[in-house]
């Protein structure tokens, strides 16, 4: 049993964080399987990996229709868990590879997604799987399965022949972006944003962020250097660092009492086209651990 937690607890991991969007549920749900598995009569583990994403794809379920509700009194923006990955622990279940894991941006387009429509999207376009593994996975036909990850596509704005790919920013976009922020340099700030830029926060009630998304570069810009500025005056002295967040270069804002924010920004065209704030401290535990 401990060989088959060794071989696909990480497969696991991915296939819960990325339908749920939680790493703490993720880790959860992982746990629960293992220990459910040694109850599984051993005839039934003559494929164990189909038999195992299965169970996790069914108690995600489970997850997601109590996460639907609790979204729905969620104050202000929801986002995704950020995913901090440490090369130094490469046994954790947070060390995954980066063809393995989207990007943030498309953990947040998910969002949009059925439940069934998730299932299908992350083990075809971020696992690999065949269209024949995935149908007796979630006990529909390769036709329904080919139709779900179709309108998974459309509904998150990718087109047929677009290939899914985890593009990420560069570090010396980030640099350059937090250059601007730390010099207040608002001219330099706004050049570096995607006219149809957007940034989204994610506070959960519990620390402040904006209650809806900010658009156009001049409002996005004159929103993040007065949170910049009020930072500085209620958390203390900020210390900005770069680390690796779902497998991508992203920042982080750091005072005396630990992290209070975590940055994730999405370019297209050499343009930042998303900002993604996360301040719910509830998202934020698992980060620089």
């Amino acid at each position: 049993m401990q060989e088959m937690y060794n071989q696909y607890k990480g497969l696991l991991f991915k296939l819960a964080y990325q339908l749920t969007g939680s790493a703490s549920d993720a880790e959860d749900v992982v746990h629960d399987v293992f220990l459910k598995i040694y109850d599984v009569p051993t005839e039934k583990l003559t494929e164990p990996k189909a038999y195992l994403c299965k169970m996790v794809t069914n108690r995600c379920r489970d997850i997601q229709k109590s996460a639907r509700k609790k979204r729905e009194q969620y104050f202000g923006e929801w986002l995704p868990e950020p995913l901090f990955n440490s090369s130094s622990n490469t046994d954790s279940m947070e060390s995954v590879e980066r063809n393995d894991l989207l990007s943030y941006a498309m953990m947040v387009l998910l969002e949009r997604l059925t439940p069934a429509e998730r299932v299908v999207f992350v083990l075809r376009e971020a696992l690999g799987f065949e269209f024949a593994e995935i149908a007796e996975l979630i006990e529909k036909s390769e036709v329904n399965c080919r139709k779900l990850l179709s309108r998974a596509r459309a509904k998150m704005g990718i087109t047929p022949e677009e290939l899914v790919h985890t593009e990420t920013t560069s570090k010396e976009m980030i640099y350059e972006f937090l250059a601007a922020l730390k010099q207040g340099n608002m001219k330099q700030l706004v050049s570096l944003l995607d006219q149809k830029v957007v940034l989204v926060s994610d506070g959960g009630g519990k620390a402040k962020a904006a209650i809806f998304p900010i658009e156009t570069p001049d409002r996005v810009g004159r929103f993040l250097l007065g949170a910049i500025r009020k930072a500085s005056m209620v958390e203390g002295t900020s210390q900005i660092e770069i680390i690796q967040i779902n497998e991508q270069p992203a920042f982080i804002l750091r005072c005396n009492d630990g992290i209070h924010t975590v940055g994730i920004i999405h370019t297209e065209g050499n343009l930042i086209r998303n900002i993604y704030i996360v301040r719910n401290p509830d998202k934020l535990k698992n980060i620089g651990k």
